[in-house]
């Protein structure tokens, strides 16, 4: 992937309601193998999820008569926070991408079907922190000592992932003309099978059987 420049514009996606997303100066548009995707100045992505040429939008949204509001049986957007010796876990059911990355790997600290649902002690310091750092969504973050960390770091990059959603990180900026704004403004996931009821953000409804080809054809210019 090709870093941007120290004087380039700041990559941004725009949401607006029966749109597809509108990545604006973003050079890092990556598959799910890591591989780079081309992108133009202005991109538009799908995020109705009935593309033919995903990641691209092809204009279908306009023939289903895709919005993209968020729906009132969502999630609520609420931050949770789990004390520990030595760390604080916090969490945004909210946002969550349902990825399964803390509940696969750190089950004794991340507990399907327990209340609550986060134990801080179950595991070190350490082996949290590393967990906590690769939650691609922004619901997970952490606290030591009053001092909250949110950031990833990196280049400002989009990975479209496998049969989910779009996962950015590095800072690439978010603006949504409902107000939506990420959990972490570094990183967050948002919905690719347009069926989340937290648009733009991803809420896990792709595991209910979205799939992408992988098939594509470069964005006319």
């Amino acid at each position: 992937m090709s870093a941007p420049l120290d004087d380039d514009p700041t990559p941004n996606i725009n949401v607006q309601l029966g749109s597809p997303y509108i990545a604006k100066s973003l050079k890092n548009l990556d598959d799910s193998a890591d591989e780079p995707l081309p992108t133009q100045e202005v991109t538009a992505l799908c995020r109705c999820g009935h593309s033919s040429n995903k990641p691209y939008c092809d204009g279908t949204h306009l023939q289903i008569g895709f919005v993209g509001e968020k729906e009132a049986d969502r999630v609520p957007d609420k931050v949770d926070e789990y004390a520990g010796a030595g760390i604080t876990i916090v969490d945004n059911r909210g946002v969550c991408s349902h990825s399964g990355i803390c509940t696969d790997n750190l089950p004794g600290v991340f507990r399907l079907g327990v209340e609550p649902w986060i134990d801080p002690a179950g595991a070190s310091v350490e082996a949290i922190i590393t967990l906590v750092e690769r939650c691609p969504s922004g619901a997970l973050s952490y606290s030591i000592d009053g001092v909250r960390h949110q950031d990833h770091g990196g280049d400002p990059t989009v990975k479209v992932t496998k049969n989910g959603p779009y996962y950015a990180s590095g800072g690439v900026e978010l603006t949504d003309d409902q107000g939506s704004e990420p959990q972490a403004k570094d990183h967050y996931a948002l919905c690719r099978c347009g069926n989340s009821k937290n648009k733009p953000f991803c809420n896990g409804a792709h595991w209910d059987g979205f799939e992408d080809s992988g098939t594509w054809e470069e964005p006319k210019k």
